[in-house]
């Protein structure tokens, strides 16, 4: 059960930052070129999966008459704009592409970690959590490992 304002706050953080995650891969499929078409179906899995997150995580948070966490970060808009200025210095290859999505793989994978390490979330909202942070964890692994085999 979720009964404190930082209960709530913890799971809006994770929200957003789902939400970041949807918006650096759509950001990253779009630039992909042809030759990386792999990439743009994992990436649009891992999409998928963070709506899922957040809806999964809204849920929670609106069951207990709060109001769930609907945009992007700053940092992450500025991450974005960073990847745009990068690209237009020949930045897209793929081990360019894969390095940017290890660094948001890292970040979600730290705010998760976070959000267990609190002790804020309890109950329900511990069992989702700890479940969706092995599923980040496992999506993580799996690109460090594409970006260490390039």
């Amino acid at each position: 059960m979720l009964t404190s304002e930082n209960s709530i706050s913890t799971l809006n953080d994770l929200i957003e930052i789902n939400n970041d995650r949807i918006a650096g891969f759509e950001k990253a499929i779009a630039d992909i070129n042809e030759e990386n078409v792999d990439l743009k179906t994992l990436f649009q899995e891992y999409t998928g999966q963070s709506r899922k997150f957040s809806q999964e995580l809204t849920a929670i948070v609106s069951k207990h008459a709060a109001e769930a966490e609907t945009g992007t970060s700053v940092a992450s808009n500025l991450h974005r704009a960073w990847i745009d200025v990068k690209a237009l210095f020949g930045g897209r290859d793929r081990k360019s592409i894969l390095e940017e999505a290890e660094r948001g793989e890292d970040a979600i994978k730290e705010a998760y970690r976070n959000a267990l390490k609190s002790g804020s979330i309890t109950g329900e909202a511990l069992q989702l959590v700890t479940k969706q942070s092995e599923e980040i964890r496992s999506a993580h692994d799996k690109i460090k490992a594409l970006r260490d085999a390039n």
